[in-house]
């Protein structure tokens, strides 16, 4: 492994279909004001928030709520949710849902003490965290970010095009991740799709970069053969315990900064699908899953032999006889063909996206450095166009 590195995550995980005993561990550490954030209102109907606030009320939390969070929050939700934090005083943001949620709760917690413009200092500037911080508990309900157990907090700017994200420190970090596989059952398929493909394009964007002997890229191909194998089971049965623990346990460790270390990282699909959601508002996992194989084609001359090993390692190329090239380009259709039959989304067309959108796309896709080639504009707009 090249490099230096420090590693430290700060949050508690509580895994299983006991784990939400957890919230009442956890809960008597923080002051009695909870903001208690959600979405939508699935987690009513599947009857979660009322076993979560029968827990906050045993606990005797005094509960105020912000309801409502969209699937990619934007930074008008996030100043409310500041505001509403700010009323209640808050001691804790409790989040209630997926990644999305979560996100928004992180982005809410380093908000409601800070005095200047929150787009701009963290979302343009990319800024640290300059006063105090709410700590946040999330209970998941959906898997694909890995937001429960780490500093990332993605928020839309529609105004300006724009949907970018933050990793913020270990300061900002879920203090405890609720995750118990049985609450993503009533998922939709569609959705559970999506946050599989998120998971996949987590794991990829660590491991396409580098060409050293590293520790990471071993334990990632394992994530990957798990994921896969997990996937094609959860799709036939979605209510498939061990395979939905597996793909929420996957979930977690592709993105809790694990993987990452002694390496660079390439995260342009999620540069690209970023600037594809800002644009259509789509559903995350499927923008990454529409740019995905037009990107990595795209770059694979340039890391032709870390291909020729994904094709090998983790979709079961045979290399005999076949040049590193032949056996890269194997894996990538294994891939494509993988991902069409569980059903993603695998063009922008699908998502709303037009060819008349293409300027604006280019506009909004953050450049970003550390994989095998560094995009320009000229590169951009010829990934954009393959993937309609």
């Amino acid at each position: 492994m090249n490099g230096n590195f420090t590693y430290c995550n700060p949050t508690k995980l509580y895994f299983g279909r006991d784990a939400l005993a957890g919230l009442g561990k956890e809960l008597p550490k923080y002051g009695k004001n909870v903001l208690l954030v959600y979405g939508g209102g699935s987690v009513k109907r599947n009857g979660i928030y009322d076993k979560v606030v029968a827990i906050l009320k045993a606990c005797g939390k005094e509960i105020y709520e912000d309801g409502g969070v969209m699937p990619n929050p934007t930074i008008e939700k996030v100043k409310e949710g500041v505001a509403r934090a700010r009323a209640a005083k808050a001691d804790l943001i409790l989040a209630v849902g997926g990644g999305s949620v979560c996100d928004y709760a992180k982005a809410v917690s380093v908000s409601v003490f800070c005095e200047e413009d929150i787009w701009e200092k963290y979302f343009v500037r990319f800024e640290d965290v300059s006063c105090a911080v709410v700590p946040v508990g999330c209970v998941l309900t959906m898997v694909g970010t890995g937001s429960e157990m780490n500093g990332g907090s993605v928020i839309t700017n529609h105004a300006q095009k724009l949907k970018i994200g933050h990793v913020f420190g270990e300061n900002v970090y879920p203090k405890f991740s609720i995750l118990n596989p049985e609450f993503t059952f009533t998922l939709p398929k569609y959705q559970m799709i999506s946050g599989i493909y998120d998971i996949m394009s987590h794991i990829l964007e660590q491991y396409f970069s580098g060409t050293d002997d590293n520790t990471s890229d071993y334990l990632a191909e394992g994530l990957l053969r798990s994921l896969i194998h997990s996937a094609d089971i959860a799709v036939e049965d979605p209510l498939n315990y061990e395979a939905r623990s597996n793909i929420m346990w996957t979930a977690t460790w592709a993105l809790n900064t694990l993987i990452a270390k002694g390496k660079t990282e390439d995260w342009m699909v999620h540069m690209l699908g970023q600037a594809v959601g800002a644009h259509t508002d789509a559903t995350h996992g499927m923008t990454l899953s529409a740019v995905s194989i037009p990107y990595y084609r795209y770059i694979l001359p340039y890391g032709v032999a870390k291909f020729a090993r994904y094709a090998v390692n983790v979709w079961g190329v045979d290399p005999a006889g076949k040049s590193a090239e032949t056996v890269a380009h194997e894996g990538l259709d294994r891939m494509q063909e993988w991902m069409r039959k569980i059903g993603l989304v695998m063009d922008l067309t699908a998502l709303g996206a037009t060819r008349e959108m293409l300027d604006g796309l280019v506009d909004s896709t953050l450049i970003m450095d550390g994989g095998y080639k560094v995009l320009d504009r000229q590169d951009i707009r010829a990934v954009f166009e393959a993937s309609f």
